[in-house]
């Protein structure tokens, strides 16, 4: 059995005397793990950070084995966010995310295309991004059969106006309906909706509560997993840039 594709470093463990095991997001291949020789090493210590994108080949006598893994660099994500705190925090949450939540050996092209989109534009800065690294882990929602209906209000039909979610149902609902209960509801940020407001600090914080809610009771609670501490990490980072929030921790 082998198999050649691009790939997204999603995580590594050392294994052994100088190895690794690393899991990997491809887009035929799903989540897959390999064990990458000397990849606890100096010389490998850059190919294997969470984040960057390689071109990864792996063998195995049989398929279901944890097979041999090698690759090769293609582009240095984890390096070039090292100097930005916002976006490593992102490219970590991510990770972390795809990790726990995605079955191994289960193709989900659409979330391994739009997190290798979302990580090529990373470079250009984490505020350029964070909208669509919201909508991500809404589409990671939906690939795992959780999916928010944002395309009309649950009460009353309406498609413009919508302002909040059901913490219930994942459902919308407008700002009439929601007007009586919306202490008890998601807000729902304009990106989300139209994709106005993509660089509002206080829209990617209440676009992160709304998929944290779903990813904490479905994604990792309906598996009894806790959320991975990355994204609570990057939830204290947008949380900081809203007016009247602590700074986070260098």
């Amino acid at each position: 059995m082998e198999w050649q594709a691009p790939a997204i470093v999603l995580d590594v463990r050392p294994h052994g005397e100088g190895a690794a095991v690393v899991s990997l997001l491809t887009e035929e291949h799903g989540r897959h793990a390999g064990l990458a020789k000397g990849g606890a090493s100096r010389a490998q210590a850059g190919l294997w950070l969470p984040g960057n994108l390689i071109e990864a080949r792996w063998i195995a006598r049989l398929p279901d084995q944890l097979g041999a893994l090698s690759g090769e660099m293609v582009h240095p994500a984890a390096a070039l966010a090292m100097e930005d705190p916002l976006a490593l925090a992102l490219l970590s949450s991510a990770c972390a995310i795809a990790a726990d939540a995605l079955p191994e050996r289960e193709p989900h092209p659409r979330a391994f295309q739009a997190l290798v989109s979302l990580i090529g534009h990373l470079a250009g800065g984490a505020e350029g991004v964070m909208a669509d690294y919201v909508r991500w882990e809404a589409l990671v929602l939906a690939e795992l059969g959780y999916g928010l209906d944002l395309a009309a209000c649950a009460v009353t039909g309406v498609t413009e106006g919508l302002t909040h979610v059901s913490p219930r149902t994942g459902r919308a609902v407008s700002a009439g309906a929601a007007a009586p209960y919306a202490g008890r509801l998601l807000a729902l940020p304009t990106f989300m909706r139209d994709g106005s407001g993509a660089g509002d600090p206080a829209g990617w914080d209440a676009g992160l509560r709304l998929t944290g809610h779903f990813l904490a009771r479905d994604a990792f609670g309906a598996r009894h997993r806790p959320v991975p501490e990355a994204r609570f990490r990057l939830v204290d980072r947008i949380a900081a840039l809203v007016p009247g929030t602590a700074a986070p921790p260098p």
